[in-house]
């Protein structure tokens, strides 16, 4: 039978997590609008620049909608000519409405003293009266035509110039530009290709500068926090063990795969990376020193040991990591224990 005597040293406590290498800031390219595919403006690999276009879509609707709006707006500029006209027109008119109000207004004024003497008759003061009533309602309907005038200039052209503006943004949706600066990963499509928004373009992340985006099972979320130290490994590093922290925790669960997403970033990362390489994880939840350990395969049923070949005895365990497990009380260093069979 192997047998072992129990070894002091550190324990690390970990939990586990899966995922991808991803760049700084990567995202996936879409289009707003429908269309076809008529030029892809870059190439993999090269740098992308804020605001730069990356592929054209076919847009003749667009742009005959857009020329459509031009003429209309056109259009409405001319006719504003006419109603600036009308409303010069109406001002003069409104001004003579208001002139005659103030004079029939001072006639008025004057025979509510004379009728009390007798001066003038009752029927020719309720003329009079009627004169000033008169100017006045119509005074306030010029005033009333005057705002209307104004008002519907101002609202043809402000209609007219947004549909314009509303085309022109319609037609540059058919041009998609990169939302920011990075270096272009991958081009997802082929000239010619019928896109809609919701089929992938392009990736596009910063160049030389990477994070881990990790997902951890729902049992062991509750252990993780930032500022934790990340136990790294990679199949295109065999063998070989990098340093990350956890800066950042998703705080909503993915219910299908019941785990939750957490990014990390390396302390010194490897010396090349690519965005959607795979990788495996430990974060470190805490660290025993000077702790009794066995390896977890002479452990039985998590809390018997081997002594004496056949003789079980019970212990108490404490932190383990996927190797071995800590004896905190049952068994000293200086024992032997044997591996069950």
């Amino acid at each position: 039978m192997e047998k072992i005597k129990p070894t002091i040293g550190n324990v690390i406590e970990s939990v586990y997590g899966s995922g991808v290498i991803k760049a700084e800031g990567q995202y996936t390219v879409y289009a707003t609008v429908n269309g076809t595919l008529q030029k892809v403006n870059v190439s993999v690999g090269q740098s992308i620049n804020k605001g730069q276009a990356l592929f054209e879509l076919e847009s003749d609707k667009a742009e005959i909608n857009t020329e459509n709006a031009r003429l209309a707006y056109q259009l409405s500029l001319e006719s504003s000519r006419y109603i600036q006209d009308k409303i010069a027109e109406m001002e003069m008119k409104v001004q003579s409405a208001k002139d005659k109000l103030s004079l029939d207004e001072s006639i008025f004024n004057r025979n509510k003293n004379v009728i009390k003497q007798g001066g003038i008759s009752q029927v020719d003061y309720e003329r009079i009266e009627l004169g000033y009533k008169s100017s006045k309602i119509n005074y306030e309907s010029s005033q009333k035509q005057l705002t209307q005038l104004k008002a519907q200039l101002k609202n043809d052209q402000s209609r007219d110039a947004n549909n314009l503006r509303l085309s022109q943004q319609s037609q540059n949706d058919f041009v998609i530009k990169s939302a920011f600066s990075g270096q272009l990963f991958d081009v997802l499509v082929k000239e010619g290709t019928l896109i809609t928004p919701q089929i992938p373009l392009a990736i596009i992340g910063q160049a030389n500068s990477f994070l881990l985006e990790l997902e951890v099972d729902e049992n062991d979320m509750v252990r993780v926090k930032t500022g934790q130290k990340v136990l790294v490994t990679m199949d295109s590093y065999k063998g070989q063990v990098f340093d990350a922290t956890v800066d950042k925790i998703y705080p909503i669960m993915d219910e299908r795969s019941r785990t939750f997403k957490i990014e990390a970033h390396f302390t010194n990362p490897p010396q090349k990376l690519y965005p959607n390489l795979t990788a495996e994880a430990n974060i470190i939840i805490q660290i025993k020193k000077n702790a009794i350990t066995i390896p977890k395969a002479y452990l039985i049923q998590g809390k018997y040991v081997l002594v004496n070949k056949d003789e079980k005895r019970e212990v108490k365990t404490g932190l383990s990591d996927y190797q071995k497990v800590e004896i905190s009380s049952g068994l000293t260093a200086g024992e032997t224990i044997y591996k069950p069979q």
